[in-house]
Parts: structure tokens; sequence; C-alpha cells
């Protein structure tokens, strides 16, 4: 019964914008946005507080969101882990693993809405506010995003181009946030008329198009080192796109797998990860 109703539940929301949108349609839009935007889970859950707790150093303040911040201190170089959506920093723990093994300082926080820090909703520019706050602290020299982790991580390069960054990863990540507009349209099977309106309500709220927000079209001008890792059989983010990327990033290695799904959390991906780091 229950798995039915959660089945069922994004098409009440899509009819109710469908209506909404014949008195009010910017109301729509931005109702639609909201409900896109709103975070289900990612929270720390019971089997993941004793290893998130024991590396919290504190939070940092974005947006008027209160973020929790990790530290795995050491002696090499700063490393700075950004998980995806519905997750939290736990979701690093065996790269973490791996990492210390090879001596590198690492440090990580929860998004906004995820984990232990504050807030109901993330959409990507925020997301990239809170990366660009932890690159001004710490001064990392290497990046690693998972899944929407790592198309923020590309955004925020287009955007900033900091100095300390010498080479990025991205694993099983989006590229194109129209592809992921037609997902939400999809599955709540709203009208053209809803999704038109929508799109003018991110064009007014963050000054571009749909379109126009790709992280193959960010790769163009990245001058960074890049390494990106894509199963062909993930589910959640199309194997298309890390090759869409890696076709504009002058500077990228592009490594394709099979069989390991999204999360990508095996030995050999992370002793891959270390190694481009240390060359």
């Amino acid at each position: 019964m229950r798995k039915n109703l959660n089945k069922m539940l994004p098409k009440v929301y899509g009819r109710y914008f469908n209506l909404l949108a014949r008195v009010s349609p910017k109301k729509a839009a931005e109702k639609a946005f909201y409900v896109f935007c709103t975070v289900r889970k990612g929270r720390v859950l019971p089997n993941q507080k004793e290893y998130l707790d024991q590396a919290k150093n504190g939070t940092i303040n974005v947006q008027g969101h209160t973020l929790q911040t990790y530290a795995w201190p050491s002696n090499k170089e700063t490393v700075l882990l950004v998980h995806g959506w519905e997750s939290n920093t736990f979701r690093w723990r065996n790269l973490i693993a791996k990492l210390r093994e090879a001596d590198y300082n690492i440090v990580a926080f929860d998004a906004p809405a995820h984990g232990y820090s504050s807030g109901q909703h993330l959409n990507l520019p925020l997301y990239s506010d809170g990366v660009q706050a932890m690159i001004e602290k710490y001064g990392p020299k290497y990046l690693i995003g998972h899944s929407m982790g790592g198309m923020t991580l590309m955004y925020n390069e287009f955007c900033h181009q900091n100095a300390s960054v010498e080479k990025m990863v991205t694993i099983g990540s989006p590229s194109e946030f129209y592809e992921i507009m037609d997902h939400y349209q999809k599955l709540l099977n709203f009208n053209d008329k809803v999704r038109k309106e929508l799109e003018a309500f991110v064009l007014d709220r963050f000054g571009f198009t749909v379109n126009e927000f790709s992280s193959s079209r960010f790769a163009k001008k990245n001058t960074k080192k890049g390494l990106l890792l894509h199963d062909e059989l993930d589910k959640l983010a199309p194997f298309h796109a890390s090759e869409a990327v890696h076709a504009q990033w002058k500077g990228s290695i592009f490594i394709r797998t099979k069989g390991l799904g999204h999360s990508m959390h095996q030995e050999h991906v992370n002793d891959q990860i270390v190694d481009f780091l240390k060359n």
C-alpha cells in the first residue's frame, strides 16, 4: 500500500501544478521549483553517527544555512570531498580510508538539508556557495565530487577559477540540467505550460536558462587537470554525461567502468583516484 502511494504522489503534485497554472502560472512554477529542490533523505543515520561525530570540526554559515564541516587532518595537500543528492559525508568513508593511507589532509561538509546541516531545500548554485566557502577557508589543492557534487564542482570552477585548486575528480556526475528537468517533468507528468513557466522562474532566479546550465559547457573553460569516472550502466546519472564533459575538457582523463553502479565505492576505483592525485 505504502509503495503504491509513493508512486502516486508525484503524479498528484503534477496535477496540482497543472491546475494551479490555469490561475497563476508563476505560482505554479514557484511551487514546482521548491518541490524539485526539496530533500527527502540524506540525514545522518544511526549507523553513520559514530563515524561522522569523531570528525566534526565546526560549522560554516552559507546563505542562512549552518553547514557541518569535517576534517581528517594530516601533513600532505588538502582534499575537499563533495557528496551527492540525498547523501552526506559518510558516503566517502572508503575513499577517506585510502586518502588517509596516503597522508592527505581531508576536509568535507554536509550540503544544505543533508547530514547534520540545516535546511530543507538544495539547489546547485546554493551548493556551489558552500563549496566556495570551503575552498576559501581551507585552500584545497584537490576537489572530488560524486553525482550532484561533481556537477557542482564544474559549475563552481566555471564561476571562480580558484587558484589553489590544481586537480578535480567527478564520479558518476550528470551534465545537462535540461535532462534533469526532463526527468522531473516526466516523473510528475506536469504539462508544457508549467515547464515553460518553471524555466522562466529558473532564468529569473539564477540568471541562466535551463539549457545554459551544462557541465559540458562549463568544461570548455576549465584549465584544471581532471579525472572523470562513470559507469556505463549508471541508472541515476547517464553515462553520456561524462562523455560529453570529457570531450570539452582538454585537461581531463576519462575512466569508464561497467557494472559498478552509481555510487562507485569499490576499492580499485578509490585506488585510481588516489593515483591520479599523486601523479
